[in-house]
């Protein structure tokens, strides 16, 4: 099968339409459409539903991305890695980050590969857990952020933190609580939860499991940003890592408390797949991620504890 034709399936794949497609392989609109016709008959099934609002997959387009997209990206990072052996280090790296880790990492982290990795070019995708994981094995992903424990991921993993969930609040609306509660004090208020089975809520069910208390979880929503707005109304309360919402925080447009007995805790890890090796970029950039972590811990800025094992 002609690996052209594959990388310009992705490509539509990715972007949605010819014309954004044709703009970023820098090809003729009509040279796409002729390979994604060649490839259609070579496959025998058709892969796009064409409309005028662009180019959207079929289910057996779904079912051929999902085949070779891990599969062309390590041919052409095999490329990236003898290139690198003889000359600067180059190449693509692409990392997950949950939705609340972007919003704390992010822009630090493109930023500092940038200037440290010049020639490197580094994709952020966002995603849940669930989905990071099927990438990282399917070879979309270099290196993921995931939430430990480890032993039931199936990945190469990196230790990294464990930081606190607290329970964020619009200002003013909690006067008669300290900084520091339990889960017993907020048992009567209405809170937003993600879902199952969204990393924290996983861990805010085992707590409440272990204090014996029932919550009233009033909303039940994924979307990170929307929590957020639908606490600052003032009528609900959500539970959310401190470092999500720093800026929110020093602005003075959310407030935390941290809970004790149980604290509740979530643990931050690198993961990579089992059966690949790292390329030069992706080694480098993962450096920089783990340095850049542990600065930010030691400077205040991310509110952790760094693992120490």
């Amino acid at each position: 099968m002609d690996i052209k034709q594959l990388k310009t399936f992705i490509c539509v794949a990715e972007t949605g339409s010819l014309s954004a497609a044709s703009d970023r392989l820098r090809l003729a609109q009509p040279a796409l459409s002729r390979q994604i016709k060649l490839l259609e008959h070579k496959s025998g099934a058709q892969l796009f539903h064409r409309s005028v609002k662009g180019m959207a997959l079929t289910e057996s387009g779904e079912k051929l991305l999902s085949r070779v997209s891990g599969i062309i990206r390590q041919l052409e990072q095999a490329v990236d890695e003898v290139r690198s052996s003889a000359e600067s280090i180059t190449g693509n790296v692409a990392i997950g980050l949950m939705p609340s880790i972007n919003s704390v990492l992010a822009v630090r982290l493109i930023e500092k590969v940038k200037n440290e990795l010049p020639h490197v070019t580094l994709r952020i995708v966002e995603g849940y857990s669930g989905h990071l994981i099927e990438w990282l094995h399917r070879g979309d992903l270099d290196i993921s952020f995931l939430y430990g424990p480890t032993h039931d991921l199936h990945l190469r993993c990196k230790e990294l933190l464990y930081e606190d969930i607290a329970l964020i609040s619009a200002p003013g609306t909690m006067q008669d609580l300290g900084k520091e509660i339990k889960l017993n004090d907020i048992a009567h208020l209405p809170i937003v939860l993600p879902s199952r089975p969204h990393g924290i809520r996983l861990l805010v069910d085992n707590a409440i499991s272990k204090a014996g208390v029932k919550l009233n979880v009033a909303i039940s929503g994924d979307a990170f940003e929307v929590l957020k707005s639908l606490v600052k109304t003032g009528n609900y309360h959500a539970f959310i890592p401190l470092s999500a919402i720093n800026e929110d925080l020093s602005e003075g447009t959310l407030e935390a408390r941290t809970f004790i007995s149980p604290r509740i805790k979530r643990q931050l890890i690198l993961a990579m797949a089992p059966d690949r090796k790292n390329t030069r970029a992706a080694r480098s950039a993962l450096q920089i991620i783990t340095n850049e972590i542990e600065n930010m811990v030691e400077e205040g800025i991310w509110k952790a504890e760094i693992n120490s094992s």
